[in-house]
């Protein structure tokens, strides 16, 4: 039977620390509803931006743009991965980052070298425990992703891209369908092409997809697509950002939760045992007394 001072110690240190899992569970809540809240916002320019580049591709012709270009003949290509600074959030970097490793393998595998540009400090510390090199470590982007955090990043991979260096350009993230689902992917940025929308999730241009809109245009569509492609790459990005963002946020908020749930079992448990030993050591002292007055009498 364990000593009932160990038991009352463990128990108040379980005690602390269902404070801290119920206070971190309460904080990733509300940054989670911030987090959803941006991710929603953006998505409807996002879907509204790529259907009318699909509209103004289809007024052009045979349009001939240096992002729509392929450069099969480059063997190399960039990975953005997307984690984040800090832990306690279940599998979620876990998953992101097997998502991009099987993604490495299987470039590698068709004679392609993948250079990779790491978000997040969890995503730096295991890619440098495995040995694999990083292009770019990232660090500092925070919960709040804002555009201006990730603009110099997609400039810098159109620059690469158009000037021929890589073939294409992936990013690898946790892809926010809803808060109970959220999935790791990855998805070709470039070159450019029309961005499927995943099982069970719900676009704004679904409804209208099938219709034909007449435009016209002023300039003419070369002039606004050279426009409006290079925006297209970096709002794509950076939503992939704001769904990391409240994913990570949701998977910070379900772990938090399970850690508070199991600190409250075992506090039971330990108070079940604690007193079993409570009654064990009042019997056992019962006993010596009436032991002590029979040797008396």
């Amino acid at each position: 039977m364990a000593n009932r001072r160990v038991l009352v110690k463990r128990r108040k240190a379980v005690r602390n620390i269902r404070k801290i899992t119920r206070t971190m569970q309460l904080i990733a809540t509300a940054r989670f509803q911030a987090a959803f809240n941006r991710a929603v916002a953006t998505k409807p320019y996002t879907e509204k931006l790529a259907e009318l580049v699909a509209d103004l591709s289809r007024a052009a012709g045979s349009v001939d743009h240096p992002l729509l270009q392929t450069h099969e003949d480059v063997p190399r290509s960039a990975l953005v991965v997307i984690t984040g600074d800090r832990g306690l959030a279940g599998g979620y970097h876990a998953s992101v980052l097997r998502a991009a490793v099987s993604h490495l393998d299987q470039q590698k595998a068709l004679g392609i070298e993948t250079d990779v540009h790491m978000v997040g400090k969890k995503g730096i510390g295991y890619f440098r425990f495995l040995r694999r090199p990083v292009v770019e470590p990232i660090t500092g982007i925070g919960d709040k992703v804002r555009f201006d955090q990730v603009e110099p990043l997609a400039n810098a991979l159109m620059e690469r891209f158009i000037r021929g260096e890589i073939a294409s350009v992936y990013v690898a993230y946790m892809r926010f369908l809803s808060a109970g689902v959220q999935r790791p992917t990855v998805v070709q940025v470039l070159p450019l092409a029309a961005q499927e929308p995943a099982p069970g999730e719900k676009t704004a241009g679904t409804a209208g997809a099938a219709r034909s809109v007449e435009y016209e245009f002023s300039p003419d569509p070369r002039q606004l697509l050279d426009e409006l492609l290079p925006a297209t790459v970096r709002v794509r990005l950076f939503q992939a950002f704001t769904d990391a963002a409240v994913s990570e946020q949701v998977a910070r908020m379900v772990a938090m939760k399970a850690a508070t749930d199991a600190a409250a079992d075992m506090i039971k448990s330990l108070t079940r045992e604690y007193n079993r030993a409570r009654q064990t050591q009042i019997t056992m002292e019962l006993l010596d007394i009436v032991g002590g007055a029979n040797a008396l009498s």
